[in-house]
């Protein structure tokens, strides 16, 4: 059953960009969240290659009219939703779709939406328990939740349980990766947190409340064609292509996302492009290490492409950390 969204904004963060058109929708429905004592969601998980940092860049591609014409929203690969929340703050929308191959992730969110309550409660118990215990007994809680997690995910269990560890090993193992073996199991190591939030109760029911009419599918990106149509604002952040042999982050699956995948990815937006669909897409700049690498210009040679800075935050060498370049791709 499709699910729709209407929601109002808040007052606008510093540093936000938008155009003249979406700024007068903000400033009409801000006083409408006021009154209602409305608060901003944010991404309820840790994310590679998470969209926060470069949010205010990928706002000047938001399409003019977006919450005013442009009254449906599409993100076929959803992550960890900076995005997603960014829009359903501030813009209202009839129609919204959102969809990943993961499906622990989708899992996720689906309980998020719908059962919230039991969700937290969850949470709470294992954040109690961890945050009390001393380094050792994190670790074993850390690795026995880790295997709990892939035996339910193994059995393709759909237990709130299932979604609370999911949870639980985002904010708690390394940089929040989520990353996969051969097998499909999840293999990566416990962080060193302090003091990590595992429950952050208020973000996760303001969530809920976005989320309320949200239709949230666990599917291909093409099944997005269903949805997508030229009163349509949609944002593609798929798996970066790899700027080297070792750093390959893409595995949150067990397949890849290869060049070819990227360029049957290319030519679906083309054609929704043809439809009229307002979008942008996100990927990695090849030029960051071959200047004469020009895999993404030639295939999104009909699209605008922009060049920002952002942060390289996954990396095991803290010298090798700093700005490199990203792509954005827009159609309009």
């Amino acid at each position: 059953m499709n699910r729709t969204i209407v929601c109002f904004v808040v007052e606008p963060a510093k540093g936000l960009c938008y155009n003249l058109d979406a700024l007068k929708v903000i400033m009409e429905g801000e006083q409408i969240m006021k009154k209602q004592g409305e608060i901003s969601a944010k991404p309820f998980v840790k994310w590679a290659g998470g969209k926060s940092q470069i949010l205010c860049e990928i706002r000047k591609k938001y399409p003019m009219g977006l919450g005013i014409d442009i009254k449906k929203y599409a993100e076929p690969f959803i992550g960890g939703g900076a995005v997603l929340f960014d829009v359903l703050n501030h813009y209202p929308l009839d129609e919204v779709y959102i969809s990943d191959i993961n499906r622990e992730l989708i899992h996720a969110y689906v309980s998020i939406r719908d059962s919230v309550d039991e969700l937290v409660g969850i949470l709470k118990g294992i954040e109690s328990v961890y945050l009390l215990s001393s380094d050792d007994e994190r670790k074993n809680i850390y690795y026995e939740k880790r295997d709990r997690f892939n035996t339910l995910k193994t059995k393709r269990n759909n237990s709130l349980e299932l979604a609370a560890l999911f949870v639980f090993l985002n904010r708690t193992c390394f940089n929040g990766l989520y990353r996969v073996n051969s097998k499909g199991g999840f293999n990566v190591p416990q962080g060193r947190y302090k003091n990590p939030c595992i429950c952050d109760e208020n973000n996760l029911r303001v969530v809920s409340q976005k989320l309320q009419r949200v239709s949230i599918i666990c599917g291909d990106y093409k099944l997005a064609s269903n949805f997508i149509d030229d009163k349509t604002f949609a944002y593609f952040d798929p798996p970066y292509r790899p700027l080297s042999a070792t750093a390959n982050f893409t595995s949150y699956a067990q397949d890849s996302f290869c060049d070819t995948a990227q360029a049957e990815l290319a030519a679906f937006i083309d054609a929704m492009s043809v439809r009229g669909t307002r979008i942008v897409a996100s990927n990695s700049d090849p030029k960051n290490l071959d200047e004469d690498d020009n895999f993404f210009d030639i295939l999104y040679s009909e699209h605008n492409i922009s060049r920002i800075q952002a942060s390289r935050a996954i990396n095991s060498n803290a010298s090798k950390r700093g700005k490199i370049n990203e792509l954005l791709i827009a159609n309009a």
